[in-house]
């Protein structure tokens, strides 16, 4: 698609989306992009920054913070014990957190600031700041300094 297809959504915030794609908050910070396929659910926060990559699905009252990366089709669910009739638990991220593709986070837990969470994991409990986990269920590997070593 091209620009004369309208594939770009830009919204109020200065936050951008691919269509298609279901944005059911308002509140998407400035510089945020969220790829095509994308299901943003109700009460959202999304801070500024943030790479939301196609087919994510956050579900509704998730909040997450500034400079955040969401690989593709990474699940963040509300909904501990489903059906709950509304009793959600919803997922905290918090600023500079990492999750990598395919990754599920399960209702109530929390990603502590510039924590990361590898490809095909399963949270189920909060994750520390500045540690990666990975794994299903997710578990410790290595802090994010020595990830960021192994970048280079």
């Amino acid at each position: 698609m091209n620009e004369s297809d309208n594939s770009i959504i830009k919204l109020g915030s200065g936050a951008t989306a691919w269509n298609p794609c279901m944005l059911g908050s308002h509140t998407i910070g400035d510089g945020t992009n969220i790829g095509a396929l994308s299901h943003i659910g109700k009460n959202v926060i999304i801070g500024k920054n943030c790479r939301i990559q196609g087919s994510v699905y956050i579900a509704d009252g998730s909040e997450i913070g500034n400079d955040v990366f969401i690989g593709p089709n990474a699940t963040i669910t509300n909904d501990r014990h489903p059906p709950s009739r509304g009793d959600w638990s919803p997922v905290i991220v918090e600023d500079g957190v990492v999750i990598g593709a395919n990754a599920t986070i399960v209702a109530g837990a929390t990603l502590r600031k510039d924590c990361v969470v590898g490809a095909g994991s399963v949270v189920i409990s909060d994750i520390p700041k500045d540690e990666v986990w990975v794994g299903n269920p997710a578990k410790f590997l290595m802090s994010r300094i020595e990830y960021e070593t192994r970048r280079i």
